[in-house]
C-alpha cells in the first residue's frame, strides 16, 4: 500500500504513527528534535483527510507556541490535501491548546457542576508569589525595621495553612 503524497516526507516510524488505525492507544516515545509536533499534525490532518470530525479532537501541548505551530501545520498539511476545506477543518480543532488553557476551559464550562464559584482565578505560582509581594508591599511591610518574610516565603506560609484548614 503507497502512502498518501502528503505522508511522503515522513520516515517510516511516523508514518506508522500517522496511519494507525487499530483503534487501540499507540504509546510514541521520542526524544527532542525527532520531529514528535510534525508526526502529530500528520495524524490530526490525516484523521481529517480520512473524514474525522475536527471538533472531536483534542490536541494538547504544554506552550502556546507549540499549540499555535501544531495548528498551523495541520492547516498548513490539510490545505495540500483539501484546498477548500483547511481553514474550516483547523478552525475546527476549538479543543486544541495548552494542557492549561483547556484544563481552565473545562473547568469554566462545569463550574457549576463542579461547585466552583463562577468568578474564579487561576494563579500559578509565580502569579501567586508577585501578588504577594503586592500585598506586602500595601501593607507597608516591605520597608519595615525588623525583616518581613520574602514573597516566596510568604506564599509557602499561605499554602500551609491552606492545605492545613481544608483537612
Amino acid at each position: 500500500m503507497t502512502a498518501a503524497p502528503y505522508l511522503a516526507r515522513l520516515n517510516p516510524e511516523q508514518r506508522h504513527a500517522v496511519e494507525h488505525g487499530d483503534p487501540s492507544p499507540l504509546l510514541i516515545i521520542a526524544g527532542a528534535g525527532t520531529g514528535k509536533t510534525n508526526t502529530l499534525a500528520h495524524r490530526v490532518a490525516h484523521l481529517i483527510v480520512r473524514g474525522a470530525d475536527p471538533r472531536r479532537m483534542m490536541l494538547l501541548t504544554f506552550s502556546r507556541r507549540a499549540a499555535v505551530e501544531m495548528i498551523r501545520r495541520v492547516e498548513r498539511i490539510a490545505a495540500n490535501v483539501l484546498p477548500d476545506q483547511a481553514r474550516v477543518a483547523a478552525d475546527a480543532l476549538s479543543w486544541s491548546g495548552t494542557f492549561h488553557a483547556i484544563g481552565a476551559r473545562l473547568l469554566r464550562e462545569y463550574v457549576e457542576q463542579i461547585g466552583l464559584d463562577r468568578a474564579f482565578t487561576i494563579h500559578d505560582r509565580e502569579d501567586s508569589t508577585d501578588l504577594m509581594n503586592l500585598l506586602r508591599h500595601d501593607l507597608g511591610f516591605s520597608k519595615t525595621e525588623e525583616r518581613f518574610p520574602a514573597k516566596n516565603t510568604c506564599l509557602a506560609i499561605y499554602s500551609r495553612h491552606q492545605r492545613r484548614s481544608r483537612a
